[in-house]
């Protein structure tokens, strides 16, 4: 199924962000958001939209600023540019409510997965009436996580950037972490738009607002009815062995939302859409949008 292409320009600095939209025949039942991770793109989302088209919602993805063929001016891959990772922020934002208003009537619903879905942690704080459910895959307490890295010693001969996840897995590419498919991670490692050197402040970027993701105070803005599904595979370093994802998901629970479900897959790693399970991962996600569609 081939996307169609288009873009806009980011609220934040005019930064080119393009889009791909997938659609079926037939009047959908909702459209879905995909805000894909670091050092990757939106059309490696392809196998899920077409089956989520295929459930009967309309997709769109968009390759985050510095990512895919959204590179600022001047920039380079995973260069966040002037705006920086708030830009990236505001751009998913500002994509949702593109998507809301050339899509009336129809719930929104948003899949985000590592890098997108720390900004979706942020963009719900805003605006969480935007969604009728949002999905986390591959993601993480900020906050801890942001502390453990910081407290691991960096040795000279130790890999840096997203290389630096891999300890504790098979040394192949160095991207094992990603999957245990090793046809998925070699299509990775082979994809010129995918596992880049990462400028030396991506990952502080990203990090910087992790006290306000854990702040109970910031956490109470979101609406208490937003049903929320948080996905991981267990073996996946941002999900701390899933402890890192109940903890996100108590949290959660505490600032009052009512519809927190986690879901930690046995030994699947990061890339959930990409494991070897990842049919019955992406029934799982479908049969949960749908359930709250229907309730909706």
């Amino acid at each position: 199924m081939n996307p169609t292409e288009s873009s806009f320009e980011s609220p934040s600095d005019g930064t080119r962000i393009v889009t791909q939209t997938w659609s079926g025949d037939t009047h959908p039942v909702g459209v879905v958001q995909i805000a894909h991770g670091l050092a990757e793109h939106s059309l490696r989302y392809g196998r899920l939209a077409a089956a989520l088209v295929a459930a009967g919602y309309r997709v769109h993805a968009s390759d985050h600023r510095g990512h895919g063929k959204s590179i600022p001016a001047q920039g380079r891959p995973g260069d966040f540019g002037e705006a920086g990772f708030a830009g990236l922020v505001a751009d998913v934002s500002a994509f949702s409510a593109r998507i809301a208003a050339d899509e009336p009537g129809l719930p929104l619903y948003l899949i985000a997965h590592s890098m997108g879905s720390i900004a979706a942690q942020e963009v719900i704080l805003e605006h969480s009436v935007r969604y009728a459910g949002v999905v986390l895959s591959g993601s993480t307490a900020v906050d801890v996580l942001g502390a453990n890295l910081a407290s691991e010693p960096a040795g000279a001969d130790e890999p840096s950037g997203l290389e630096a996840f891999n300890a504790g897995f098979e040394h192949r590419t160095g991207y094992e972490w990603l999957s245990r498919d090793e046809a998925e991670v070699d299509l990775y490692v082979a994809d010129p738009l995918c596992g880049f050197d990462l400028p030396d402040d991506a990952l502080t970027q990203m990090f910087a607002q992790a006290a306000r993701l854990a702040d109970p105070t910031a956490l109470a803005a979101i609406r208490p009815d937003l049903p929320l599904l948080l996905v991981s595979g267990q073996a996946d370093p941002l999900s701390g062995d899933g402890q890192l994802i109940e903890l996100l998901a108590q949290r959660y629970r505490e600032a009052g939302l009512t519809d927190v479900r986690v879901q930690v897959y046995p030994e699947a790693r990061h890339e959930i859409f990409n494991e070897t399970n990842r049919e019955a991962i992406t029934a799982d996600v479908i049969a949960w949008i749908d359930a709250h569609r229907a309730a909706g």
